[in-house]
């Protein structure tokens, strides 16, 4: 896995805890779970391009 796909991984998944601790913490917000669909569909096209 190359550095590039790797880092963007690590920030999914990080982004994943922020959310879910944000909505945990306060509310959810449909924006935040948005942007993190979006980041993780990235991340997914980012890993399925690499691996062709």
């Amino acid at each position: 896995m190359p550095g590039s796909t790797k880092a963007m991984g690590v920030i999914t998944v990080s982004g994943l805890v922020v959310v879910t601790a944000y909505t945990v913490a306060l509310d959810s917000n449909g924006w935040l779970w948005f942007g993190w669909v979006v980041l993780g569909l990235i991340t997914l096209g980012m890993l399925s391009s690499r691996s062709t």
